[in-house]
């Protein structure tokens, strides 16, 4: 097939040295011809570097291959920021080279995408969770995520506004989207999250039941380190929220926003981050959508207050 769009994989790496060779064959092994791969290594402190300067010098690659190997620890959203100023694609992937890509993943995504309409900005797909040592753990919708069934598309401001389902892993992106964004906000610990509030606003998402990704769950991942107590990224959490009242056109998603501040100030206050707590409750305040349960939480956070032992059971939630 002639005139492939160019597909841009920005391959975000920072201490995957156990990983990153099986992380670059993966994107090599794709069946889509026309990609380019931009490596980003986030001054990593391990063999990364060497692991990546062996590989780029010992593989013949049959794409066009990028590096950026930063100086001083940037951050995951500056980080691959560096990283799409050099792509040059119709279509981008935020690839964790601690993360694995199946075969026939940009070739199924591509066609997928390109029979969408222009409005639509952002693919997602299912997605296989494998341990440290790539063991099956479970599937993002078949195992955990059956309640969402069906899983939303479209117009899913509101719905990501609520509550998580996409896996972040498996999203390609029209480079048309991030460019309108302005690329990742710098200003935050973890990207997911204001990347959908922002670009569902304006762009639709469409789901492609494949399962395209193998994402690697461990301890040192970002994912791993939320609501734990000084969690950086609760503090981003609130951040997204706060543009989220602004960017709220109706009372749907005043609600879906109220759902969302509920649901982490409970987490936040479950791991002792007492000052998001309190944060976050100024937002439900604002919409006039608390309650006793949730005035009560914040003066204990107020306090520094663990939760009673009887309260767990709700907070769990």
């Amino acid at each position: 097939m002639v005139n492939q769009p160019l597909v841009s994989v920005i391959a975000l790496c920072y201490n995957h040295e156990r990983f990153l060779k099986e992380a670059l064959d993966s994107v090599l092994a794709q069946t889509y011809p026309a990609v380019e791969i931009i490596l980003v290594d986030d001054a990593s402190l391990d063999a990364s570097v060497a692991i990546a300067q062996d590989f780029l010098q010992t593989n013949v690659s049959p794409y066009l291959v990028k590096t950026i190997f930063l100086p001083d620890n940037l951050g995951n959203c500056a980080a691959f920021n560096r990283g799409l100023a050099l792509a040059s694609g119709k279509y981008i992937i935020d690839f964790a080279t601690d993360d694995i890509m199946l075969p026939q993943r940009i070739e199924q995504q591509v066609a997928y995408f390109e029979g969408l309409p222009e409005d639509y900005g952002v693919v997602f797909t299912e997605a296989k969770y494998i341990d440290m040592s790539g063991q099956h753990l479970w599937y993002h919708y078949r195992d955990r995520l059956k309640h969402i069934r069906p899983i939303p598309t479209g117009d899913v401001y509101a719905d990501v506004l609520a509550r998580y389902f996409i896996s972040p892993p498996t999203m390609i992106v029209r480079k048309g989207v991030l460019d309108e964004l302005g690329g990742y906000d710098e200003q935050l610990a973890y990207e997911d999250f204001d990347f959908w509030i922002r670009s569902a606003r304006n762009w639709k998402y469409a789901y492609l039941d494949k399962c395209t990704t193998q994402v690697r769950k461990h301890a040192t991942s970002m994912s791993a380190q939320q609501y734990h107590p000084g969690d950086p990224q609760l503090r981003s959490t609130y951040l997204v929220c706060q543009k989220a009242l602004k960017l709220n056109q109706n009372e749907s998603e005043q609600q879906a926003l109220a759902t969302r501040l509920k649901y982490e100030i409970r987490r936040a206050f479950r791991s002792s981050n007492h000052r998001e707590v309190i944060l976050l409750f100024t937002l439900l305040r604002q919409l006039n959508r608390s309650s006793p349960i949730y005035w009560l939480v914040q003066k204990l956070s107020s306090l520094a207050i663990p939760l009673p032992k009887l309260g767990h059971t709700y907070f769990r939630k």
